[in-house]
């Protein structure tokens, strides 16, 4: 059976060890304690918390170009102008994608989220998961749900607010008919739902590690010390033992590509007498490049800025375009055109999204 802790919005003024709280059980019960009878009660039974929603916000993007998941820097461009908060002081928490194609995200304040993680470790309270109550509501339909004063809105509908029992009423006519209201007076359980909600422990917060006695932590010392020894002998003889590997490889692929070189004296220097009669080389990779300017990038709105051609590695072009979807829709085009195309070193300056498109040499 589960057990939550659930912050309640009291709290908010004042972040203590007083903090007003509720233990939810799976069964429906409530305790209610301040944080410190709740650490007390819990012991070190790691608890997943339950947070206000107005200690968050509630954003979605547009509908994303790609299948692929988008990274947290690209969702956070892609919000800028709806958050109206400078990102680097802000936590962006992405969901998974919705029918619609577009991603929710919560944001909570840095300092915010961190005195919240140090308030909840300062009284032994170790958190598996966090929650905001708003964003808990079943995905099945729009609900409205009063829970510990004041009403919140949820589930399928396109918002995540806590408002009071007033502010309501000037909302109901903008908040559409086919609400599930549970009125007043049923909060004994809350309906909660874990499978699309987000949970504000990602990244580098999402394992924390469990506390170690002193003796655990002796022996993990010794244990780490002996395995690094250890790895580095094994990691010599690897090395060693992967540049011969490597040689014999390139030998055999040097003399597949140039079977008159049958003795090999010095492979370095052989490979650079013969890469004189590659003119012809050079011709196809033009072709190559003349190929993807006229069918992925002259199909697009984005500019070219500079143009080089690296050995090994390919044409690699300096781009610059309106947006991260313009990009995207360019790298599926080179695919779709059969060409092995790859984006890299995207970000945003003011108001254009400068990139690097490499388009790979055939191996």
């Amino acid at each position: 059976m589960k057990t939550w802790l659930y912050l309640t919005a009291q709290g908010l003024d004042d972040p203590s060890p007083h903090w007003p709280c509720c233990l939810l059980q799976g069964d429906g019960q409530q305790h209610r304690m301040t944080l410190t009878e709740a650490a007390r009660t819990l012991g070190t039974q790691p608890v997943q918390v339950m947070l206000p929603m107005e200690l968050c916000s509630w954003l979605r993007t547009e509908k994303w170009p790609s299948r692929r998941p988008p990274s947290a820097q690209a969702i956070g461009f892609a919000i800028e102008e709806q958050l109206g908060e400078d990102l680097e002081a802000v936590r962006l928490c992405p969901g998974r994608r919705d029918v619609q194609g577009c991603y929710p995200v919560l944001v909570i304040g840095n300092a915010h989220f961190n005195d919240l993680r140090d308030l909840l470790a300062a009284v032994g309270i170790e958190a598996s998961a966090i929650y905001v109550d708003a964003d808990l509501l079943p995905s099945d339909r729009a609900y409205g749900v009063w829970w510990f004063g004041r009403w919140l809105i949820g589930g399928a509908s396109d918002t995540r607010l806590a408002v009071s029992a007033a502010a309501l009423e000037a909302l109901r006519p903008r908040l559409g008919a086919d609400i599930c209201w549970v009125e007043e007076g049923s909060e004994a359980v809350l309906p909660v739902e874990t499978e699309r909600a987000i949970d504000l422990l990602q990244g580098a917060h999402r394992k924390a590690g469990r506390r170690w006695p002193w003796a655990m932590l002796g022996l993990a010392g010794a244990a780490v010390f002996a395995l690094s020894w250890g790895f580095t002998e094994v990691r010599s003889h690897h090395y060693n033992h992967e540049a011969q590997r490597l040689y014999g490889e390139s030998v055999q692929r040097f003399q597949a590509l140039y079977p008159d070189q049958t003795r090999i004296v010095d492979l370095a220097a052989q490979l650079s007498a013969v890469q004189g009669r590659g003119a012809a080389v050079h011709s196809t990779q033009l072709a190559r490049l003349v190929a993807l300017t006229e069918q992925v990038i002259g199909a697009s709105n984005v500019e070219v800025q500079h143009i080089e051609f690296r050995a090994g590695e390919g044409w690699k072009l300096q781009l610059t375009a309106s947006s991260f979807a313009q990009l995207e829709q360019l790298r599926e085009r080179g695919q779709q055109s059969g060409m092995a195309v790859k984006l890299d070193s995207a970000n945003q300056v003011q108001q254009q999204v400068h990139a690097v498109l490499t388009l790979e040499e055939p191996s």
